[in-house]
């Protein structure tokens, strides 16, 4: 009987840990873990309209360690154009939000997190209507 009330407590913390508006239900794989990655920006939305053109030249790097860095590629014409900067990113609310913390503070932004998987990452700005989808 000890073992089965473990076993209940077990998943019942695993599930109680993953969840996010959008999912998963269940992961094996720490938040933290999840978040580090190279993230591309494959759909955004502001307000219900689609975005995608002003952000999909952007690149967000996350490091586990809380290492942040942001390059976005512009293109004009032949002209190509870099902008990068770096800092950290970490949780807040009870993991419930993604703070990216820029040394160009133009850059800093706080997102709700909807959905994170290992290779996808749903996200709201909060007290925005902007949401972003990335892998």
């Amino acid at each position: 009987m000890k073992k089965i009330n473990i076993l209940i407590l077990c998943v019942a913390f695993v599930f109680a840990s993953c969840k996010y508006e959008e999912g998963p239900a269940i992961s094996l794989s720490t938040k933290k873990d999840r978040v580090a990655n190279t993230w591309n920006v494959y759909e955004a939305t502001n307000d219900g309209e689609d975005v995608t053109d002003s952000y999909d030249q952007f690149t967000l790097m996350t490091a586990e360690d809380g290492d942040a860095s942001l390059v976005a590629t512009y293109t004009f014409g032949d002209i190509t154009y870099q902008y990068e900067t770096d800092g950290t990113w970490e949780f807040d609310n009870n993991k419930e939000n993604l703070v990216l913390d820029f040394e160009d503070d133009d850059a800093d932004r706080t997102y709700m997190i909807l959905r994170l998987t290992e290779d996808e990452m749903w996200l709201r700005e909060k007290g925005e209507d902007l949401e972003l989808k990335l892998n």
